[in-house]
C-alpha cells in the first residue's frame, strides 16, 4: 500500500515573477514607509508654526468685514488685538480700590508684548474698572504669552477685587488652550480606540499593531506634506482643520486596512503562495479601495468652491490626508502583510483549502453565523425589511427640527471654563458689551460726520469716535457723537482719503444682538446713500462668516451629491444603482443630523456653526458611500457568477463583519474629536460618529440590501447584469 502523497499547491494564472523580485517590491515599499515616518513624525511638534486660528484670516475676499480688516494696520498699526482686563468689587469701589487698579493698569502696560494699555476706566455704576491693553499679534505665540502674563496679574488682584481677561486676545488664548491638546491628547485617544477594536475583532496581537503602523505612516507623510505647503504659504490650516485631518487620516487608513486584510484573508485559504495570495488580494481590494478613496477626495475637493477661506482650506488639506491613507493602504500593508504572511493573523491563522474556500456549499450554511442569519432574514422578507427600516431612519430625521444652524456666539466656542468668557460676562454687566472690541466703519473723509450721524441712530449703539491723529490707537469725537471712553483725543486720522470710525456697541460683540445692530447700521447706510462705507470688527466678521458659510452650504452639498453619483455610475457600470445608495445615504445623513440635533439640545449645545451641517454632509455622504462601495463592487463581482438575488445575498454575507468593524473603527476616530473642547468638534464628532453608525449598521446591511432585492436585477440598469446572468 502506497503511502498517501500531498497535494499539488494550486498553480498561480498570474505571469510568475522572479523570487528576487518579490522580496525586492515589499522591502522597498516598507523601507521607504519607514524613512516617511521618520521624517514626517518630528513635524507633528512644528505644525504650530503655521496654525491660524483668527477666524478673520478665513474670510471671503468679498466680505465687506476683510476689506475693512486690511485696512486697519493703517490706522491702528499693523498685528494687534485688544484684551481686555476687567477688575470688579463686592459694591462700590473705594479710592484705594481704584488706586491699585490703577497701579495694575501700569503693570499690565509694561508686560512683554503689550504696546500700549489705557488707565483703569470706572464704570458709570462704579462697581468696576476695565483696562484696555492692546497685545501685539504678529505671532500667534506672542498674543498667549502676553495674556498668560497679564492674567498671572490679575490673579494676583489686592483684596476685594477679582477679575479675568477678555476681549479678542482673551478669547484667542483660551482657543489656543482648547486646541493645545490637539496634537497630542486627540491623536493618542483615536490610536488607543482603534487599536482596542481591531484587537477585537481581529483577536489576534500583530495585526492591530501593523493596521496602526499603516495609519500612522500614513498620517505623517500627511503631515509633512501639509506642513511644507502651509510654510510656503499655498495651504491655510487652522485647529479645527489640522484635527479633523488626524481623525480622517486615521480612520480611513483603517478601514482601507480592513478591507485589504479581509480580501487577504480570503486570499490565503485559496492560494498556498504568500505572493499569489498577495496579487489576489490586491487585486479585489484595489478598485473599491481605490473608488472610496477617490470618492471622499472628490468630494472634500468641492468644498473649493466655497466663498470661505476656512472651508476652502478643508478640502485639499483633508484631501490630502485621503491620498496618503489611500496609498498607504495599497502599498506599505500589502508589503507588511506579504512580509508576515500567515503569521499576522496568529493565533487564528486562515489555512490554505482551495479556490472556493469561501463559497457557501449549501443553504444551511449559508445561515451560518451573524452575517448569514442577517442575509437570510433579508432575503425571506425584503419588503418589510426596507419599509421598516426607511420609517425608523425618517423618524430620527424629524429631530432636524431643533437644530439653530445660524452661528455660535465666539464665548460658546470653547467647552468647558474660559476666563474669558467669564470676564465678558462681568464686562457686559458694568460697561456696554461692546467695550473693548469697536465696531469698525471705513468711510470715505468727507463722509465722516453723515457716517457718524448715521451709525448714532442706530438702536444698539453706545458710542462714535475716530481714530486719532496725534496719538496711534486713540480716538477723537464726531459732532455730537459720544466718544469712546479712556483714549487720547485728537484731530481725526485720515489714510488715502478714508477715516476710520470706532463703534462701541451696547450688546457683547458675539451676541445676536450685537449681530442684528451690525445689519441693522449697514442697512442704515444703504438708506443714505453710503453704501460705500464698510462695516468691519469683531461683530462683522462674524456677521460675514456667517451669512458666506450659509451660502456656501446650499452650494456645495447638491454638487458633492452630483459629483460622488457620476463616480458611483462609472464604478457600478449602472445609473439605477448609484441613485438608490446616494438616496439611502442621504437619509442617513438627515437621521444623523436629526437624533445628533436631540443629544445637542439634551447638552445645552445646540447653537451651531453653519458649516457644521455642510462639514457633516461631506463627511457622511462621501464615507457612507464607501460601506455602500465596498458592498456593491463586492455584490456586482458575486452577481457576474451567481445572478442579482445570490449575488446581494453572498455580498451580504462576505462583507458584513469588515464593514462593520471599518464603521465602528471610523465611528470611534470621530468620536475622539469630543476629547478637544471645542464646540465645532464636539458637534462634528457627534453628528459623523452617529452617521457612520447608522449607515453601517442600518443602511448598508438592512435598507440597500433590501431595496435591491426588491427593484431585482432593475438596480443594475442599463449595465447586461439587469438583463440577467447565468449562475456558474
Amino acid at each position: 500500500m502506497t503511502a498517501p502523497t500531498r497535494a499539488e499547491p494550486q498553480r498561480s494564472a498570474t505571469p510568475r515573477v522572479p523570487r528576487w523580485l518579490r522580496a525586492v517590491i515589499p522591502a522597498v515599499l516598507i523601507v521607504g514607509w519607514i524613512a516617511a515616518l521618520g521624517v514626517g513624525g518630528p513635524t507633528f511638534g512644528r505644525l504650530d508654526e503655521v496654525v491660524e486660528n483668527d477666524q478673520a484670516a478665513f474670510l471671503p475676499q468679498s466680505a465687506d468685514a476683510t476689506a475693512v480688516q486690511e485696512a486697519l494696520p493703517g490706522f491702528l498699526g499693523d498685528d494687534r488685538i485688544p484684551a481686555i482686563v476687567v477688575l470688579e468689587g463686592d459694591g462700590a469701589l473705594t479710592d484705594d480700590q481704584l488706586a491699585d487698579a490703577q497701579t495694575l493698569a501700569e503693570a499690565v502696560a509694561a508686560v512683554d508684548g503689550v504696546v500700549e494699555a489705557s488707565p483703569a476706566i470706572p464704570s458709570d455704576d462704579g462697581e468696576a474698572v476695565q483696562i484696555v491693553a492692546i497685545v501685539d499679534s504678529s505671532e500667534s505665540e506672542a498674543v498667549d504669552v502676553a495674556v498668560d502674563a497679564i492674567r498671572d496679574l490679575v490673579a494676583d488682584a489686592p483684596d476685594g477685587l477679582t477679575g479675568a481677561v477678555t476681549g479678542p486676545a482673551g478669547f484667542a488664548a483660551d482657543i489656543a488652550e482648547a486646541f493645545s491638546g490637539i496634537d497630542g491628547i486627540l491623536l493618542l485617544v483615536a490610536l488607543a480606540a482603534v487599536l482596542v477594536i481591531l484587537v477585537i475583532v481581529y483577536r489576534s496581537p500583530l495585526l492591530p499593531i501593523l493596521v496602526l503602523l499603516t495609519s500612522v505612516a500614513a498620517l505623517c507623510l500627511a503631515i509633512l506634506v501639509v506642513f511644507s505647503l502651509a510654510k510656503a504659504g499655498i495651504l491655510q490650516l487652522s485647529g479645527q482643520t489640522q484635527g479633523i485631518l488626524f481623525i480622517l487620516v486615521v480612520g480611513a487608513a483603517t478601514d482601507y486596512a480592513l478591507l485589504y486584510t479581509a480580501r487577504y484573508r480570503e486570499a490565503l485559504a485559496q492560494h498556498a503562495r504568500r505572493w499569489d495570495a498577495t496579487l489576489a488580494a490586491w487585486k479585489g481590494s484595489f478598485e473599491p479601495i481605490l473608488a472610496s478613496g477617490g470618492t471622499v477626495i472628490a468630494g472634500l475637493l468641492c468644498l473649493l468652491l466655497s466663498d470661505l477661506q476656512s472651508n476652502r482650506q478643508l478640502g485639499p488639506v483633508a484631501a490630502i490626508g485621503i491620498a496618503m491613507a489611500l496609498l498607504a493602504g495599497l502599498t506599505m500593508l500589502p508589503a507588511l502583510l506579504y512580509a508576515v504572511g500567515r503569521v499576522a493573523f496568529w493565533p487564528v491563522a486562515p489555512r490554505h483549502h482551495g479556490a472556493h474556500e469561501h463559497a457557501p456549499t449549501h443553504a444551511k450554511a449559508e445561515k451560518v453565523g451573524l452575517w448569514g442569519r442577517v442575509a437570510a432574514l433579508v432575503g425571506r422578507r425584503p419588503r418589510p425589511v426596507w419599509i421598516v427600516t426607511a420609517i425608523v431612519l425618517a423618524a430620527g430625521a424629524v429631530g432636524m427640527t431643533q437644530l439653530q444652524p445660524n452661528g455660535v456666539p465666539s464665548s460658546e466656542f470653547v467647552v468647558g471654563e474660559s476666563q474669558a468668557r467669564d470676564g465678558q460676562a462681568v464686562l457686559s454687566d458694568h460697561f456696554p458689551g461692546g467695550s473693548g472690541a469697536p465696531t469698525y466703519v471705513l468711510a470715505a473723509e468727507g463722509d465722516l460726520e453723515a457716517v457718524a450721524d448715521v451709525a448714532v441712530g442706530v438702536d444698539g449703539v453706545d458710542a462714535v469716535a475716530a481714530t486719532s491723529e496725534d496719538a496711534p490707537g486713540g480716538t477723537v469725537p464726531v459732532d455730537d457723537a459720544a466718544p469712546v471712553p479712556g483714549m487720547p483725543t485728537g484731530e481725526p486720522q485720515v489714510v488715502d482719503g478714508r477715516v476710520l470710525l470706532q463703534l462701541t456697541l451696547d450688546a457683547a460683540p458675539d451676541s445676536d444682538a450685537a449681530q442684528q445692530a451690525v445689519r441693522d447700521l449697514r442697512a442704515a447706510l444703504a438708506d443714505a446713500d453710503l453704501g460705500d462705507a464698510l462695516v468691519g470688527g469683531t461683530t462683522a466678521t462674524a456677521v460675514d462668516t456667517n451669512d458666506t458659510a450659509i451660502h456656501d452650504r446650499a452650494l456645495i452639498i447638491p454638487i458633492v451629491l452630483a459629483v460622488i453619483l457620476v463616480i458611483l455610475a462609472l464604478l457600478l457600470r449602472a445609473i439605477v444603482a448609484p441613485i438608490l445608495l446616494i438616496l439611502t445615504t442621504v437619509l442617513s445623513f438627515g437621521t444623523a443630523l436629526g437624533v445628533g440635533a436631540l443629544i445637542l439640545h439634551a447638552m445645552g449645545r445646540e447653537a451651531m456653526d453653519p458649516s457644521v451641517p455642510l462639514f457633516a454632509f461631506v463627511f457622511l455622504v462621501a464615507l457612507g458611500v464607501d460601506y455602500n462601495i465596498f458592498l456593491m463592487t463586492r455584490v456586482r463581482e458575486e452577481a457576474l457568477r451567481r445572478g442579482h438575488r445570490e449575488g446581494v445575498l453572498t455580498g451580504l454575507r462576505v462583507t458584513g463583519s469588515v464593514i462593520t468593524s471599518a464603521g465602528v473603527v471610523l465611528a470611534a476616530t470621530f468620536a475622539a474629536l469630543a476629547v478637544i473642547p471645542v464646540l465645532f468638534l464636539l458637534q462634528i464628532a457627534i453628528i459623523v460618529a452617529l452617521g457612520v453608525l447608522i449607515d453601517t449598521v442600518l443602511v448598508r446591511s438592512l435598507l440597500v440590501p433590501a431595496l435591491s432585492l426588491e427593484i431585482g436585477r432593475a438596480t443594475w440598469w442599463p449595465s447586461r447584469l439587469s438583463r440577467g446572468v447565468p449562475k456558474d
